[in-house]
C-alpha cells in the first residue's frame, strides 16, 4: 500500500466524522470564494494533534499541509488545495486570564471575541483586535495589528508544534520570533498552539469599552464590508502607504471579472457573491504591475495565497 494511502486510512479511522474529503475551503474564508481542500480534519486538542503528527511522520506522508484559522487573511484558488487542511477547534479556542494581567490564548480563539472579553475583565492593550476578524494563531504568525498596535506589543511567548520536526511542543519567547511589520520567523509547519500576552490591569472599564466602540466605528466608516480579506498589500518599506499609491493611480473601481478594487479603501479588493478566487488574484497582479510600472515599487501580498502559482505576487 502506498504511504499516502496509509496516512489517509489511518486518519480516517482516528478522526472519524471529523475527517472530510473534498471539503469546503474557499467558502470558509472571509473572501468566501475558491475551491475545496482534498482533505480536511478538525482537531480538538493537543493529544489529537500529536496523533495526527505521528501518523504523518510514521507513514512518510508526502502531502502539503495547511493550518486554517478563521480564513480572514487567505485567498483560495478556484482549483482548491490539493493537500490536507488542519482546522483547530475545541481546547484551542480557550482563553484563560491569569495573574497580574497575563492571559493565555488558544490559537483558534477569535480576536474580536477575545478583545471584548479582555475589556470586560478590565484588561487593556488588546483593544485594537476587535476589528480584526482572525484567530490568535494566525495573528501571531503574521504579527497582525492595527490602530497603532500589533501582536508584538503584548506577546510574551507562544507554544508551537513542528509538524515534521521535534516530537513535543516547544515554547518560544516573543523576542525570538523576529516579529516585525506583518512578519514572524514561524514556518508554515510550525503550528501555534497557544500563547501568553501581557496586558495592563485598569479600573476604568467604561473607558476601554468606549475605545472598542470607537475602533469599530472607525472601521465601518473607513473600510468596506462584504467579501474581502482586509488589506491586500503590505505597505512598502519606504514609508508610503500601499492604499495611497493605488488611489493616486486612479485604480479605485478597477474590475477584473467578479473582483473590484474597493471604492472605499484602495488597498481592499472586493469579490462579488458567487465570484471567483482567480479573478481576485488576477486583479492583484494587475494592481501590482501598475504600481511597479508607475512608481518602481514592488508591492508584496499581505494575503496568504493558496493553490496559486504565486510567481507574480
Amino acid at each position: 500500500m502506498r504511504a499516502t494511502a496509509r496516512w489517509v486510512e489511518g486518519l480516517k479511522v482516528f478522526m472519524g466524522e471529523r475527517f472530510h474529503e473534498n471539503a469546503a475551503l474557499g467558502s470558509n474564508t472571509t473572501y468566501r470564494v475558491g475551491g475545496p481542500a482534498r482533505w480536511l480534519i478538525k482537531v480538538a486538542n493537543l493529544e489529537e494533534l500529536l496523533v495526527v503528527k505521528k501518523t504523518l511522520n510514521d507513514t512518510h506522508a508526502d502531502v502539503s499541509v495547511l493550518v486554517l484559522g478563521n480564513g480572514s487573511n487567505m485567498l483560495v484558488s478556484d482549483k482548491g488545495f490539493d493537500g490536507l487542511v488542519i482546522k483547530l477547534c475545541g481546547s484551542f479556542e480557550e482563553l484563560s486570564i491569569l495573574a497580574d494581567g497575563r492571559v493565555n490564548l488558544g490559537a483558534a480563539s477569535l480576536l474580536p471575541v477575545v478583545a471584548r472579553k479582555l475589556v470586560s475583565a478590565g484588561l487593556s492593550g488588546f483593544e485594537w483586535a476587535v476589528g480584526v476578524p482572525g484567530s490568535f494563531g494566525g495573528a501571531v504568525r503574521m504579527n497582525a495589528g492595527g490602530h497603532g498596535s500589533e501582536v508584538a506589543n503584548t506577546l510574551v511567548s507562544v507554544r508551537v508544534l513542528d509538524l515534521w520536526g521535534e516530537s513535543a511542543p516547544r515554547t518560544i519567547l516573543a523576542e525570538n520570533l523576529d516579529l516585525s511589520y506583518r512578519h514572524s520567523s514561524l514556518s508554515d509547519y510550525e503550528i501555534v498552539l497557544d500563547g501568553q500576552i501581557q496586558l495592563e490591569c485598569v479600573s476604568g472599564v467604561d473607558v476601554l469599552k468606549e475605545r472598542l466602540s470607537n475602533i469599530v466605528k472607525w472601521r465601518r466608516e473607513h473600510q468596506p464590508g462584504g467579501q474581502n480579506a482586509g488589506s491586500v498589500f503590505v505597505n512598502p518599506d519606504d514609508g508610503r502607504k500601499a492604499a495611497e499609491l493605488i488611489e493616486e493611480l486612479g485604480l479605485k473601481g478597477l474590475r477584473f471579472g467578479s473582483a473590484e478594487v474597493s471604492m472605499k479603501h484602495a488597498n481592499f479588493i472586493q469579490c462579488d457573491e458567487g465570484g471567483r478566487g482567480d479573478d481576485v488574484y488576477q486583479l492583484m497582479v494587475e494592481v501590482k504591475r501598475r504600481v511597479r510600472d508607475s512608481y518602481g515599487v514592488e508591492l508584496r501580498s499581505e494575503i496568504r495565497l493558496i493553490g496559486f502559482e504565486e510567481a507574480a505576487l
